[in-house]
Formats: C-alpha cells, sequence, structure tokens
C-alpha cells in the first residue's frame, strides 16, 4: 500500500532553494558530489547539496518507525491527520531516537550515531525530495538538530519524485548492507507486506531483501500469526501492539520451524500455544525449546492455579457450505491450549498499558500474570528434564546407529580399495582387532545393564563369548 502524505506547508520555498544550490554546484567548476540510488529501478545519480536542518521534515512515511508510531494512539492519529504540523514532527523526531521494542527508553544506539557524527561529521549524504522531505537520513538528521548542526548533505531526487517513489527509494536504500542502522524486525515484516500488497512476487521481493522466498514466506507466516495474537489481546481499551513483539525474533523463527515440521495439525496447534504462551510471558529461547506438543497436558494443566485454568468449553464448530454438515475446528485440548495462551495475552496487554489502565486493574493483571509465569517457569523445568533424560536414554542407540553408518562406508571403502589394490591391510587388520576389543567391552556392559536381553543383545553376547 502507497501512501500519499502531500506537501509540507514550505514546500515551495525549499523548491526554490533546492534549484539555487543545485544551480550554484553547477557553477563552481569542480567535480561535484553524487550519489547513486536506484530510481524507478534504474541506476541514477543524483548531486549532492547542503541545506538548513531547520527547514527539512521528517517523512511521516519512513519504514523504519512504521510499527513504532502506535506507542502514542493520539500521536499517531494526529500523525495521520496532519503529518507536517509541529507536533507531528516532534513525534517523529521522538520514535527516531527511542528503542524500536520500548519507545519509552532512549534507544543507546542513536546516541553512538550522535556521538559519531559528532567526533566525524556527516560521512554519507542523506536524501530529500525538492520539497524538503527526508527520504534517506531521517535519524542522521535528528542527531545532527541534537548537535546544533546547521546544515546536512543531501541528495536531490528529480522534480517529478511521488509518494509511490518516496516509498521505493527509501526501501532500496535502507536494504543496503552498509553501516546503516537496519530496519528493527516488526518494521522488516511491514515493509515485506507493503511489497505484497503491490502486488510483488516472493521471488522479487526476496531479491530486492537480500534474502530467499523461503524466508518470506516464513516471515509472512509470522506477520499474520502476530495480527492474530493483538487480536486475541483485545481486552476491553487495551491490547498488543505489533512492537511489543520486538524482540521475540528468533524465538518465531524456532516457532515456524517447530509448527511447519509437525506433521499431525492438533500437535501442531498445541504446540504453537504453549509456545505463544510462553513467548507472550518473555521466557527464553532455551526455556521455549523445551515445550512440546504434549506440555500442557503433561507438565502445566497440574501446576495452573485453579484461577487461571481454561474453563472446559466444547470445541467450536462450523457448518460447510451446501452440505448442513458441521465440523469441530478444533479439540478440546486445543480449545483449553488457545484459551490459556488468549489469557496471558490479555494479562500482558494489561500490564503494557501501565499508566493507562486503572492502579487495581494493572495490579491484578501483574499478579495473575506473576502466577501464570511461575507455573509456566516451573512446567518448563519439569519439561526440560524429561527432555535430557529421553536424549540420555538416545544416547547409546544413536551411537551405535553411527557405528553402523561408518561400518557400511568402510564396506564400500574396502569394494573400491580392492579394485586399486589401495588398501593397507595391516593397518585394517590393527583396527579390526581393536574393534573386536571394543566389541567384548560392549557385550559385557550390555549384559550388565539389560536384564531380559533381546535378540540383538543376545547375539552380541554370543559373539563375545566366542572370542
Amino acid at each position: 500500500m502507497t501512501y500519499d502524505f502531500g506537501v509540507p506547508p514550505l514546500s515551495t520555498t525549499n523548491r526554490s532553494l533546492v534549484e539555487q544550490r543545485l544551480g550554484e554546484v553547477g557553477e563552481t567548476g569542480g567535480v561535484p558530489e553524487t550519489l547513486k540510488i536506484e530510481f524507478r529501478e534504474q541506476p541514477l545519480n543524483v548531486q549532492v547539496i547542503d541545506m538548513p536542518v531547520t527547514q527539512l521534515f521528517y517523512n511521516p512515511g519512513t519504514h523504519r518507525i512504521r510499527a513504532q508510531r502506535s506507542h502514542d494512539a493520539e500521536k499517531d492519529r494526529a500523525l495521520d491527520i496532519d503529518p507536517w504540523s509541529e507536533g507531528s514532527q516532534e513525534y517523529l523526531r521522538y520514535l527516531l531516537t527511542t528503542q524500536p521494542a520500548d519507545p519509552a527508553k532512549r534507544d543507546p544506539r542513536f546516541d553512538e550515531l550522535k556521538e559519531s557524527l559528532r567526533d566525524y561529521k556527516q560521512l554519507e549524504p542523506g536524501l530529500i525530495t525538492r520539497d524538503g522531505i527526508l527520504v534517506n537520513g531521517n535519524t542522521r538528521h535528528a542527531a545532527l538538530k541534537e548537535l546544533g548542526a546547521s546544515t546536512i548533505r543531501v541528495g536531490v531526487l528529480p522534480a517529478s519524485c511521488t509518494w509511490a517513489d518516496i516509498h521505493a527509494v527509501e526501501l532500496t536504500l535502507q536494504l543496503r548492507h552498509d553501516r546503516r542502522r537496519d530496519y528493527s524486525y516488526i518494521n522488516h515484516l511491514l515493509a515485506l507486506e507493503e511489497q505484497v500488497a503491490l502486488g510483488r512476487s516472493l521471488s522479487d521481493i526476496a531479491r530486492d531483501f537480500h534474502t530467499t522466498t523461503p524466508a518470506c514466506v516464513r516471515d509472512a507466516w509470522i506477520l499474520n500469526e502476530l495480527r492474530e495474537l493483538i487480536r486475541r489481546s483485545a481486552s476491553g481499551d487495551f491490547s498488543l501492539r505489533l512492537m511489543d513483539f520486538e524482540n521475540d525474533k528468533e524465538k518465531l523463527f524456532e516457532l515456524y520451524r517447530t509448527v511447519t515440521s509437525e506433521k499431525s495439525r492438533e500437535k501442531a496447534e498445541l504446540l504453537k500455544e504453549a509456545r505463544l504462551a510462553a513467548i507472550t510471558l518473555d521466557f527464553a529461547k532455551t526455556d521455549v525449546r523445551n515445550i512440546g506438543s504434549d506440555f500442557q497436558a503433561r507438565f502445566l494443566e497440574q501446576r495452573l492455579p485453579d484461577a487461571l485454568k481454561p474453563s472446559a468449553a466444547a470445541p467450536a464448530a462450523v457448518t460447510i457450505p451446501g452440505l448442513n454438515r458441521t465440523v469441530p475446528t478444533a479439540g478440546p485440548q486445543v480449545a483449553a491450549a488457545r484459551a490459556l495462551t488468549d489469557k496471558a495475552l490479555k494479562l500482558k496487554a494489561v500490564e503494557v498499558a501501565g499508566d493507562k489502565a486503572g492502579p487495581s486493574q494493572l495490579a491484578d493483571a501483574s499478579s495473575a500474570k506473576q502466577e501464570l509465569k511461575t507455573a509456566f517457569d516451573e512446567a518448563i523445568e519439569f519439561a526440560g528434564k524429561d527432555f535430557r533424560m529421553r536424549k540420555k536414554r538416545q544416547a547409546a542407540p544413536d551411537r551405535v546407529t553411527d557405528a553402523c553408518k561408518d561400518l557400511e562406508q568402510c564396506i564400500t571403502d574396502l569394494v573400491l580399495a580392492r579394485g586399486n589394490g589401495s588398501l593397507d591391510q595391516e593397518a585394517f587388520d590393527d583396527a579390526v582387532l581393536k574393534l573386536r576389543g571394543v566389541m567384548g567391552r560392549l557385550a559385557t556392559e550390555a549384559g550388565k545393564t539389560i536384564e531380559l536381553p533381546g535378540e540383538g543383545v543376545t547375539w552380541l553376547r554370543a559373539v563375545a563369548v566366542q572370542q
């Protein structure tokens, strides 16, 4: 989707100043500085000039802070109504200086950029339209403004530039692999969604995003899930926002891999809901990994306080059009898992609202969330122990299986060696003698460990006895 924000109030003045300074660059006789960009899918070198910091406008459509605009709903609405007002421009400047995951906090990386500009000046030019809109370099402009700089070096787009061009150029520049601050993860997802909405193929988007088509499919899946979580988190006047999941990138990647690799639809849903609840409760990636499809039934349910246990509701059903038949959309276990995730989402939505919620409501939500997190913490600990125990039980059989694969490769190597006479026979004989000793010790330990041996261990002991 392409947004048209119109032109800022100083557009006529800025156009005149830009034309004047472009003309001055051409009259100097020296080699003018240029900036290479991609404009309408073609390379283009644009001239660089100095512009007054105070006359330029932050781009209200910048992808860099798309998700963070929801930090303040009232200011976000004002930004939609009049993006060029002093209040809206100040809100954009503020968001450019704060942390993507928590716009209430100053971003240390912004301060690093500010110090770099103080020490080394502006190494790379920004980019503007002739109306004075910053297409690239919004964050640098905010830093220079705090430093009290009077001018900023910027390339100038052609006079025919439209808002569609502005969005496309900004996206292309921000996706370059250089020293710029990367888009935050959520803003990356939104930029991808915008490209899909424009009708572009995933393969073309993947090329421009310097990634792969499967990665784009994964990111689209994740964004769809996040939007659904936001819908499910709605509780009265409160709901979560996309930026509340800003720090969960790796956990969401692993969620996608595990859910899409699970062949059973019911198990996939159980695993997804349990892990989403744990992600909502801010558990670490290593903790979330311990959660399987049986997590709620085996480990969590018995540890949940009665007040937090989901009610045993009948699964929802849908009617198949034309057949006059209904089918359940989810089994009772999945319905219970979804209800618990919804509980976690709604509690976090109130907690994130902070002072916007009443003191008693906030206290109740924080207390209930902590109870839920404590239950999850204990359940995850037991699930982790169970996983490690199963891994230990499987360790010895796995090693025998690996040894068999090595021996099968050894057979192939012997056949090849026989053909070209390359086998070191003495070394091979020594290795087989070593194998005999290892097999004997393996048989002895297997006999001590396994009280009722099966066919395999019986054979192994018989071979050892024959030695």
